[in-house]
């Protein structure tokens, strides 16, 4: 009886993984031909031109200026955060 079962769970499971089989390699199939189709009938849109700056855009502040601020923030925090 048990030879019986085994060879009906062999059989499920050969049936089973066949049918998972088919239907990945069909779902492979479909969308390769859904996404030439695609390709054919909707062609990809043309990227639009970039605009260029008239002029470079100048830095809001200089490296001394910002080698200030920098240090105010830091010497604030230390303040406020002692041991």
């Amino acid at each position: 009886m048990s030879e019986n079962i085994m060879s009906q769970a062999f059989e499920l499971l050969v049936v089973g993984m066949g049918f998972v089989f088919v239907f990945l390699t069909i779902l492979v199939f479909a969308t390769t031909f859904m996404s030439k189709l695609t390709t054919r009938f909707i062609p990809e849109p043309k990227p639009a031109p970039v605009p260029t700056p008239a002029s470079p855009a100048k830095p809001a502040m200089d490296d001394a200026t910002l080698m200030a601020v920098i240090t105010a923030a830091v010497n604030k925090y230390r303040s406020q955060h002692k041991k």
